[in-house]
C-alpha cells in the first residue's frame, strides 16, 4: 500500500501527512475496517460509502477531477450509508473532526 499526503490548497494547510492509497479491490473493500483507529485513506469508487462494522465516526470528502470537494459528510457514524453523484469517484476518508469544507481544493501527492 502506497502512502501520500493530502494538502488543502484553499486553506494552505496540511490535511494529513500519511494518506494510505487504497488501490486493490481487497484494500478498497476493507477500507477503514482494517484499522482499530481512524486513518486517512484515499481511493476511487463510484457507488458510495458504508460504515457497517466500523467502531468510529469519520469525515468523507468526494472530490472532482480538479481536487475540489463537491460532496462532504462530516462525523459519519458507524452503520450508515453515503451516496453521491456517480460521475465523481475520488474519495478521501479522514478521522472525524478534520478541518475540511465543501469547495476546498485538496491535492493528493506522494
Amino acid at each position: 500500500m502506497r502512502v501520500a499526503r493530502a494538502f488543502n490548497k484553499t486553506k494552505n494547510t496540511l490535511v494529513s501527512q500519511n494518506v494510505l492509497l487504497l488501490e486493490t479491490i481487497k484494500e478498497k473493500t476493507k477500507g477503514m475496517l482494517a484499522f482499530r483507529e481512524p486513518r486517512a485513506v484515499y481511493f476511487e469508487t463510484r457507488w458510495g460509502i458504508y460504515t457497517f462494522g466500523m467502531k468510529f465516526a469519520i469525515d468523507i470528502a468526494v472530490l472532482n477531477n480538479g481536487g475540489e470537494i463537491i460532496a462532504i459528510r462530516k462525523n459519519m457514524k458507524p452503520r450508515r450509508l453515503f451516496f453521491w453523484n456517480p460521475k465523481f469517484k475520488k474519495v478521501l476518508e479522514l478521522p472525524a473532526g478534520s478541518a475540511i469544507e465543501l469547495g476546498n481544493e485538496i491535492c493528493i501527492s506522494p
